[in-house]
């Protein structure tokens, strides 16, 4: 129920979606007798879709969720495994299809060739709300590390989950860490926060290891903008969903922590 009530919710309420709603709704009202206050509406969702498609206002939002976890050292001791969130690759007319956060795909054939002892665990099935699951991320994810020369013994695939905390449960039960084991995270920097959390309340012991950061860190995160609305606009509707995210996994007891930290 938390999955498909979490789906509906942000659909709905997502600020970008939102914005566009009134726009359009402003537009239909403009043929009425409120045509007055439907300037007013139109003229405040244009701005707050212009703010969001070209200011440097979701590099900002962006950048506390990013900064969050640095990452470490990779060549520093042995690893029992590498997991892989999903959220990154797709399949169509069979082949893979990487999104942007397809850096975890490829840092985590950069990890696997460094530590060659280490499994290589992706989780990632399907998010699919109206339409049938026909091939899962773990499929794309299989034909990616196995066309890259992964042996198919060091993979560990999860075909279920549907979201992070199903991520962390199912994976915890498919590769049984045993204490002491030392076992890295993969995700974009950006849900590194949320991912940690619930790895950290489903008693699985991980190190984070972000990639795919939004934001520079650097001064110019603060004053320069977006050259293209579509790029503004799609970090704005990350960030929003991954802070919304921490609350919605807070209230639900799926984190001990409302912003995990280090």
């Amino acid at each position: 129920m938390f999955f498909v009530l979490s789906k509906i919710i942000w659909f709905l309420f997502s600020p970008v979606n939102l914005l566009i709603l009134l726009a359009a709704v402003a537009a239909l009202l403009a043929f009425t007798r409120f045509a007055r206050p439907a300037r007013w509406l139109g003229g405040f969702a244009m701005l707050g879709i212009l703010v969001l498609s070209f200011s440097p206002l979701p590099r900002i939002i962006v950048r506390p969720l990013d900064n969050r976890f640095p990452q470490q050292e990779a060549a520093r001791g042995p690893v029992a495994g590498v997991i892989v969130l999903g959220g990154a690759i797709g399949v169509a007319r069979g082949d893979i299809v990487l999104n942007h956060a397809g850096a975890r795909m490829t840092k985590a054939v950069e990890l696997a060739r460094l530590h060659p002892e280490a499994r290589i665990v992706f989780t990632g099935g399907g998010a699919n709300l109206l339409s049938p699951v026909i091939k899962t991320e773990a499929d794309g994810a299989k034909l990616l590390f196995e066309g890259l020369g992964l042996p198919p013994e060091r993979l560990v695939l999860e075909d279920k989950s549907r979201n992070t905390r199903e991520n962390a449960i199912f994976t915890r039960d498919l590769v049984m860490p045993k204490p002491g084991e030392r076992w890295l995270l993969l995700t974009s920097a950006w849900h590194m926060p949320r991912a940690m959390g619930v790895f950290r309340k489903a008693g699985f012991a991980v190190e984070a290891f972000p990639v795919d950061h939004l934001s520079g860190n650097e001064p110019a995160d603060f004053f320069r903008p977006y050259r293209e609305a579509s790029l503004g606009l799609d970090i704005a509707q990350l960030a929003f969903k991954e802070w919304a995210g921490l609350v919605a996994y807070y209230a639900a007891g799926y984190t001990d922590a409302l912003f995990p930290a280090p």
